[in-house]
């Protein structure tokens, strides 16, 4: 390249933004999570990391960095809109200004020698269509006007300016300088070359220091700019910095460049440029104008745009699309909205028929994202209309297990689902076992206890209310969340089991059991709150759960119901689900009631929690109602679970082949015979004017 001729105009390559991908998937996860509609300006860097992560609380603060090869940190300020007429509307004459005048302000006091970067500071606008991935967003890189402007005397490659010795000493002197730590992300410095070409590389508050030495001395700059002919938009305000501060007129500069990590004085380039008096500088008078709004390949002054839908993996903009309702709720109506705990909940889906493709739909919307089907069952063809997870293919050739064709049809849904099948059937009490099955039938009895075990929270959807009887017991013997939606014909009951009788599961194993039974009674009532345990689904029975199929009609075999029932239970049971999960005593937290003294919606963002909802189409009516846990109950009282405890699957045999044995166990067949035994004696008198009958 040749040498220009003095007397031109400086001109100065302007800043292109090339903005990565993962700048706007982590702008994305900070509005989400952190920024909701504060549309507060973030103070951003320009670095591998831009964005200040949305888990740090100081997120308002930029991150602390050490540049590196090839890129060093630079200031800015982000503004992110909420709408897209507010990006329009912004003021972006009074932001530049705004921000010229920092610049302005730490060149006069000083700041911008200590800390160069600040010369190179940047705005960025936006707004995030976070429902399309599109993002439309505007750079501003403001730079102070020199004006009259800056002349140009000399600008050619550094190899030709510099000597061969003194060219390799400065390339040697601004490697070390890139390689230290401390100063890698210093952009702005000073070169003094001694009389035996020897280059050191200083900071700018140095200056002072090595005047008078009769060193060659340039001003050196990070040049992002790749072209020959003109220096890149940061020496602008290097030579507002140069002129202000050390009243210096003619400048020579180096345009410093790097290839593949290192300094190439083959591209670099060494300049002189005359600087004349701006007017008012001397005397302080204003701040000077500024430009610096990014402009397109044609010239002209407008925003960009970048979809990033089409780039992204299926998957993760399923992630993304499925999760945004969940974290908009969080903006306004729901800030305690417990994200994280709903998506690592695992939750055990008893039954996979009409109730429980609907709760798994349901529990997939909230955000969970482990699930288990459990079912023995196939896909009829009269199952699809109303099980909202099958189709006529998984009816074809005898069906599919439903646990399974359920499992395939999460995935297909949302791929990202940690969903499981298991295929088996439930230990239920009425229906004996001969002696040739009962190793396969125990051996679901553990499969069972194993499965409730590893999950967190368990659905009681079966058909019959026998084959609910084993999974209740377990659940009190664990205390683990348990929730039963059964539907009727035109009704339904919803509702959320109590705590088991002991409050954790080593408190039986760790005492004799004769010094347990004394207090047994009033332990299986008392909730660890000191009032009374909340009841399970078969605390109001007063018979042992039997055989509720054989002898029946197939309108009494199916469950015949109105088909608005089963998707209103089910929405209500992981309601209920999520309401335990967020109260802060979780399943020990008391029954709740509407407009009551006792009801949780004031303290509760997501309303009051109670035990039991029961409703009816036919009235379109619904109700909470509240039942407490019975000393006599087959499923959870002490004296079941204490026997389950002490005998284990010896205990459950018994329990399914012999039909009254819970009954006895539990003291209920007494209760019923001394029932039997209450006699009634009428006395009859026959009288002239009426009949009067007296018991």
């Amino acid at each position: 390249m040749g040498e220009k001729g003095s007397g031109s105009i400086l001109q100065f390559a302007p800043f292109q933004s090339s903005v990565d991908e993962g700048f706007w998937h982590r702008l994305s996860s900070l509005k989400l999570n952190k920024l909701g509609i504060d549309d507060s300006p973030i103070p951003i860097t320009v670095i591998t990391e831009s964005l200040p992560s949305d888990s740090d609380e100081q997120s308002s603060m930029a991150a602390i960095s050490h540049g590196s090869r090839n890129r060093c940190s630079v200031p800015g300020i982000l503004y992110n809109t909420n709408t897209l007429e507010s990006f329009h509307a912004i003021d972006k004459l009074s932001l530049l200004k705004e921000e010229s005048k920092k610049i302005w302000e730490d060149i006069r006091s000083g700041k911008a020698v200590d800390d160069s970067r600040v010369l190179s500071r940047f705005l960025l606008i936006s707004f995030a269509d976070l429902k399309k991935w599109s993002f439309r967003y505007w750079f501003a890189f403001p730079a102070l006007v020199l004006d009259p402007p800056a002349t140009l005397v000399d600008l050619r490659l550094a190899s030709q300016w510099f000597s061969l010795q003194e060219a390799e000493s400065v390339s040697a002197a601004c490697n070390e300088w890139r390689n230290s730590s401390l100063t890698a992300d210093v952009p702005f410095f000073f070169i003094s070359i001694a009389a035996d070409s020897h280059a050191t590389i200083r900071h700018l508050k140095d200056w002072e220091a090595c005047q008078g030495d009769g060193q060659k001395l340039l001003f050196g700059f990070y040049d992002p700019c790749h072209l020959q002919n003109n220096p890149g938009w940061p020496l602008r305000n290097f030579l507002a910095l140069i002129f202000s501060r050390w009243n210096i007129k003619s400048v020579r500069f180096l345009c410093y460049k790097e290839n593949r990590g290192y300094a190439d004085m083959g591209l670099s380039l060494v300049g002189e440029a005359l600087i004349t008096v701006p007017q008012g500088w001397k005397e302080n008078q204003g701040i000077p104008d500024a430009v610096g709004w990014e402009l397109n390949n044609k010239g002209r002054k407008v925003s960009r745009s970048i979809v990033l839908a089409k780039s992204m993996d299926p998957t993760m903009l399923a992630v993304s699309a499925a999760d945004l309702n969940l974290k908009l709720m969080r903006w306004r109506q729901l800030p305690s909205l417990n994200l994280d705990m709903l998506s690592s909940t695992k939750c055990l889906l008893l039954g996979a028929g009409t109730l429980g493709c609907q709760v798994a739909r349901m529990l997939m919307a909230w955000g969970v994202r482990n699930i288990t089907l459990l079912d023995n069952g196939r896909v009829a063809m009269s199952n699809p209309l109303r099980q909202s997870l099958y189709t006529l293919d998984d009816c074809l050739n005898g069906g599919d297990f439903k646990a399974t064709a359920a499992v395939k049809s999460l995935k297909r849904i949302f791929p990202a689902v940690e969903a499981e099948a298991v295929v088996m059937a439930i230990p239920m009490p009425g229906h004996p076992v001969p002696s040739q099955e009962e190793d396969s039938v125990l051996d679901d009895c553990r499969r069972l206890h194993d499965l409730i075990h590893s999950h967190d929270a368990i659905f009681l959807l079966t058909d019959t209310r026998e084959s609910r009887w084993l999974p209740t017991l377990l659940c009190a013997n664990t205390n683990k969340i348990a929730l039963t939606a059964a539907l009727g014909f035109d009704s339904f009951l919803v509702m959320r089991h109590g705590p088991g009788p002991f409050r954790s599961s080593h408190d039986v194993k760790a005492e004799d059991a004769n010094a347990l039974s004394a207090d047994m009674d009033n332990l299986a009532l008392i909730n660890r709150d000191s009032g009374q345990r909340l009841g399970c689904y078969f605390c109001n029975d007063v018979v042992a759960p039997t055989d509720s199929t054989a002898n029946r009609t197939l309108d009494q075999q199916c469950t015949v119901t109105r088909p608005g029932l089963a998707p209103i239970a089910s929405s209500l049971s992981v309601e209920l689900l999520v309401g335990v999960l967020h109260h802060p005593q979780s399943i020990y937290a008391a029954a709740e009631f509407a407009n009551t003294s006792n009801g949780g919606s004031s303290e509760q963002p997501l309303g009051i929690l109670p035990h039991q909802i029961r409703g009816s189409i036919s009235q379109f009516s619904q109700m909470t109602l509240v039942g407490h846990s019975s000393i006599s109950c087959t499923a959870c009282c002490s004296t079941v679970v204490s026997e389950y405890r002490k005998r284990g699957v010896e205990f459950l045999l018994q329990a399914i082949n012999h039909p009254t044995y819970l009954e006895d166990v539990t003291g209920l067949t007494e209760l019923k015979n001394s029932a039997n035994s209450f006699e009634v004696d009428w006395d009859i008198e026959t009288d002239d004017d009426e009949d009067c009958v007296e018991i």
